[in-house]
C-alpha cells in the first residue's frame, strides 16, 4: 500500500502541468554566436508561451526573445528580435525531472544589418528538462539551436536558457459516479437433502412422492424461487443464479498483479469453472497519467494479463475476452492520489 501510495505521488508531481491548459515561462540566458556574421556573443531575454489543451502529441509553443548585441570591430550594435513556433514533446517517467524536446521555424529581425546580416527566417531544435518546485511552478532549462541562411551563408546561434514555468488554467475533469466493486461472490453449499418421507399407517397406504427438482439445479421446486434456471449456473440457497466480480486495483504504469489480486483472480477463476454457462470479458482501465495512446495499450495489457492467468487457472479461453477502455471511463477524479488509484484498475462483465 506504501508502494501504490509513494508511485501515485510521484506520478502527480511529475505530470502537474498536464492538469493544465498553458504555460507561461519568462526566460534570460546566453547567446553563442558561432556562425552568425559579425555578432559577438550575447545576453537574451524573452518568453515562452506553451498550449496543453490541444490533444496532440506535440504541444505547441510560442517563443519571443529580445537581445541587444554588439557588432565585432567595434562597429555598433543592434536590437535582435527572434520569434518562433514550436513542437513540443515530453517524455513521461517515473522521476521529479520531466525532459523534454522541440523544433519548430522562426523568424529573426536585427535592427541593424552590420556585415551583411539580414532578416530571415531560421529553424530551430532544442532539449531540456523542467524541474517541479510545487504544483503550478518548476525551473526550467534548455538548449536551443538556430540556424539560419545569409546570403549564401548558414549562420547558427546556440542559446542556453533558463526560466521559472507557471501552469495555469485548470482541465476540466470528467466526473463519473463512484461505482463501489462489489465482492466476490464466496461459493454456496447446496442444501443437504431432505430426509426421505415418511409413510403414514393408514387402512390403504398411502405413498408420498419424492421431492423434485425439475431444473436440476440441487433446489427442490417448493424452495426454488427461480424454477428455470438454465443447466450450467451455480445457485444459491434459494436456486437463483449466482454472479461475482471480479476488482483488481494497479500500481502507476505497471500490469503487475500482486499477492492479494492473486487470491482474488484465483477464487472468480473457481467461480467460472463452477458456472460454465457465464463468458467473461476483462476489461482494463487507467488513470489519465500519460497520453491517451500510452493509457489505451497500458490498458490493453493490463486485460491481458488478468486473462492469461485464469487461463492458467483452468477456465476455456474460449469463454474469456479482454479488452482496454484506457483512460475513458474513470470511477473517481483523476486530480487526487486516491482517485488515480480507483482508476487503475480491472472490471469483468458476465455474460450467458
Amino acid at each position: 500500500m506504501k508502494k501504490l501510495a509513494l508511485s501515485s505521488l510521484l506520478a502527480a508531481t511529475i505530470l502537474s502541468a498536464s492538469n493544465y491548459n498553458y504555460e507561461l515561462t519568462p526566460v534570460v540566458g546566453k547567446v553563442i554566436t558561432e556562425g552568425n556574421l559579425g555578432i559577438e556573443d550575447h545576453t537574451v531575454y524573452g518568453a515562452e508561451m506553451q498550449f496543453n489543451n490541444l490533444g496532440t502529441l506535440l504541444k505547441p509553443e510560442l517563443s519571443v526573445l529580445y537581445s541587444n548585441a554588439d557588432f565585432e570591430q567595434h562597429a555598433g550594435d543592434s536590437d535582435i528580435y527572434r520569434v518562433a513556433l514550436n513542437g513540443v514533446y515530453e517524455y513521461a517517467m517515473e522521476s521529479k525531472i520531466v525532459p523534454f524536446t522541440k523544433m519548430g521555424l522562426g523568424y529573426e529581425y536585427l535592427e541593424n544589418h552590420t556585415f551583411d546580416n539580414h532578416n530571415s527566417v531560421f529553424a530551430d531544435a532544442g532539449a531540456g528538462i523542467k524541474i517541479p518546485l510545487m504544483d503550478q511552478l518548476a525551473l526550467k532549462l534548455e538548449a536551443l539551436y538556430m540556424l539560419k541562411f545569409n546570403d549564401f551563408n548558414w549562420d547558427s546561434n546556440l542559446a542556453l536558457l533558463a526560466g521559472l514555468n507557471f501552469a495555469f488554467g485548470e482541465k476540466a475533469q470528467p466526473i463519473a459516479p463512484v461505482v463501489a466493486a462489489a465482492p466476490v461472490v464466496a461459493a454456496v453449499a447446496a442444501p443437504a437433502p431432505q430426509p426421505a418421507p415418511v409413510v403414514v399407517p393408514a387402512p390403504k397406504p398411502v405413498v408420498v412422492a419424492a421431492p423434485i427438482d425439475s431444473d436440476k439445479d440441487g433446489v427442490f421446486d417448493p424452495q426454488d424461487k427461480c424454477p428455470d434456471t438454465p443447466a450450467g449456473f451455480k445457485v444459491d440457497a434459494d436456486g437463483c443464479p449466482l454472479k461475482a466480480t471480479l476488482h483488481l486495483n494497479f500500481a502507476t504504469d505497471s500490469n503487475k498483479v500482486d499477492a492479494e489480486g492473486t487470491a482474488k483472480v484465483a477464487a472468480f477463476a473457481d467461480f467460472m469453472k463452477d458456472s460454465p454457462a457465464y463468458k467473461a470479458n476483462i476489461v482494463g482501465h487507467t488513470d489519465s497519467t500519460a497520453s491517451d495512446k500510452y493509457n489505451q495499450k497500458l490498458s490493453e495489457k493490463r486485460a491481458e494479463m488478468v486473462k492469461s492467468m485464469l487461463i492458467k487457472d483452468g477456465v476455456d479461453a474460449s469463454r474469456l475476452t479482454s479488452e482496454g477502455m484506457g483512460e475513458k471511463m474513470p470511477v473517481a477524479s483523476n486530480k487526487t492520489k486516491v482517485g488515480r488509484a480507483e482508476n487503475r484498475r480491472i472490471e469483468v462483465e458476465l455474460c450467458k
